[in-house]
Formats: C-alpha cells, structure tokens, sequence
C-alpha cells in the first residue's frame, strides 16, 4: 500500500497533516496552520520538495 497525507483539525483548532508510510507508520508530521488551505499548501511543499537530495551536516 502506498503512503498517505492525514488533513486533521488539532483540539487547538490548527490544521495539521501527517505523513504515513504504507504500513501506517507516521514519518512526518507538519506544523500548526491557522487555516485549512495553508496545511494544504504545506502537503504540497512536501510533495515538490520531496525528491531532493541528502545532505549529511555535523552537529
């Protein structure tokens, strides 16, 4: 099965999403949006963004 975005209201009232693997595994979640169409725009950041490359840093 392939991964899926979850769109939920918070109990704050924030928009959210989270990112779940196939196997239901959360593996990213965004921030707080004050409203529903900026979490729709934050999934699609990701989306664009997500075929980037890594880049290890040093702490």
């Amino acid at each position: 099965m392939a991964g899926k975005f979850e769109l939920y209201q918070d109990k704050g009232g924030d928009w959210r999403f989270r990112l779940k693997a196939g196997n239901g595994e959360v593996i990213a979640t965004g921030q707080g949006y004050a409203s529903k169409s900026g979490a729709l725009n934050g999934i699609d950041s990701v989306r664009r963004n997500a075929d980037s490359e890594v880049v290890e840093v040093e702490n």
